[in-house]
């Protein structure tokens, strides 16, 4: 299937690794010409070389979502690299695992920042050129723990559920204009992120990192951890032209493992 986005210009959040990194990779493989943003330059160098190696188009910026400046930065960097947008991957790292007593107001606030109010004031920054051009993708990835929350995932199932409710009200507002806001949600796909919290959790159980891990594919009817090409290959179709008519969605990649409706 072509996914009609070879030269369409495409932001990317949080991608020197993992799933960011994923949907990069996905979407720069179908011509896209994509910007990734991160912490350490050193990992955007190379995963930009490792693009352009394989036929894309890439480039860096070096961004911290924790920074106060981080909307400033990206909107010049969008403008300096890639001359507008056509896609944007808001992607976040996630929080400290915990309980929900774990939590308090400086944790909460730090996290917020991070993960909610720079995802929603980026988009709101972008959107006018999106609305402009009569095009636009926003995807936001969150995570399987706002249909079902995770144990010790307190945090994150509070905060990335508040993307929820915007970007069910943002696609109403922004549909008319033919941008389409949908979210990405992962359930166990294979990262350094899901090893962390693998490894936290064989901590506070008292266990191996294998018996955490062996107990937690049980509970997966597609019976393994998914892929990162997996998840990102998911993440480039609802940026696609084809996937123009599906907006205000949250699709699970998560091998069945959600017990929802």
């Amino acid at each position: 299937m072509d996914l009609g986005i070879s030269g369409k210009r495409a932001l990317v959040l949080a991608a020197s690794r993992g799933l960011g990194l994923g949907i990069a990779k996905a979407l720069a493989a179908e011509g896209a010409h994509v910007l990734i943003c991160g912490r350490t330059e050193e990992k955007l160098k190379a995963n930009c070389a490792e693009i352009t190696a394989a036929g894309g188009t890439a480039h860096y910026v070096v961004a911290d979502l924790a920074d106060a400046h981080f909307v400033d930065t990206m909107v010049t960097a969008v403008s300096d690299k890639l001359g507008g947008i056509d896609i944007l991957v808001n992607n976040t790292g996630g929080p400290t695992p915990g309980t929900a007593e774990d939590m308090n107001a400086e944790k909460l606030y730090s996290f917020f920042q991070s993960m909610v109010v720079r995802v929603i004031t980026l988009t709101n920054a972008l959107l006018p050129q999106m609305k402009s051009q009569g095009f636009g993708r926003i995807l936001t990835v969150a995570s399987s723990g706002v249909i079902e929350p995770i144990g010790n995932l307190a945090l994150s199932n509070t905060l990335r559920g508040a993307l929820v409710g915007w970007n069910k009200t943002l696609s109403t507002e922004v549909a008319g204009f033919g941008i389409t806001a949908n979210l990405l949600l992962p359930g166990r796909i294979h990262t350094d992120r899901i090893d962390e919290l693998d490894g936290a959790n064989a901590k506070r159980q008292g266990k191996s990192l294998e018996e955490v891990r062996t107990a937690s594919v049980k509970t997966i009817p597609a019976g393994r951890l998914g892929t990162v090409d997996e998840f990102a290959a998911a993440g480039a179709f609802l940026c696609s032209t084809p996937a123009s008519y599906i907006t205000g969605t949250m699709l699970r990649v998560d091998g069945g493992a959600a017990k929802s409706l």
